[in-house]
Order: structure tokens, then C-alpha cells, then sequence
């Protein structure tokens, strides 16, 4: 079952409440996702989208997850 924008917001804003958090797409399946938070400071970008996905809690984990494409922008903010 595909996943709304909003479900994918608030899985993020349980990891990161204090986030700017964005999130678009239409499908369900395909989304992008913008995550500022402090959290992210002194972490390389792969450490910094490895936190998102674990925020996820296994959503687009294996064959039958319910996000198969996520564009995700990641940073500290400025």
C-alpha cells in the first residue's frame, strides 16, 4: 500500500521534531523529502540519509515495502 506524504512526515518528525521537514510527490511510491536538522551537523551526507531511512522504520525495506523511490536532501541547517 502506498504511503502519503503525511504518513512519511510524521514518521520524520518523531526522529526529528525539531526538523524542517518537507515532503512531495504524488504517487505514494515515488516521493522526495527535505530534512534540515540539527542532528545533522558534523555528519557526512551518507550518515546523515542512513538517520532518514532508519526514521522510516523499514518502510522501503525488501520487495514489498511501501516507498520504492525516495529523493532525499539532507544537511544542517545554515
Amino acid at each position: 500500500m502506498p504511503m502519503s506524504a503525511h504518513e512519511i512526515e510524521t514518521l520524520l518528525r518523531e526522529a526529528f521534531p525539531n526538523a524542517d521537514i518537507k515532503v512531495g510527490g504524488s504517487d505514494g511510491v515515488h516521493m522526495s523529502a527535505m530534512v534540515v536538522d540539527e542532528s545533522f551537523r558534523g555528519k557526512n551526507r551518507v550518515q546523515q540519509q542512513r538517520a532518514v531511512y532508519a526514521a522510516l522504520k523499514g518502510k522501503m525495506d525488501g520487495p514489498d515495502g511501501e516507498l520504492h523511490a525516495l529523493a532525499l536532501t539532507t544537511r544542517a541547517p545554515e
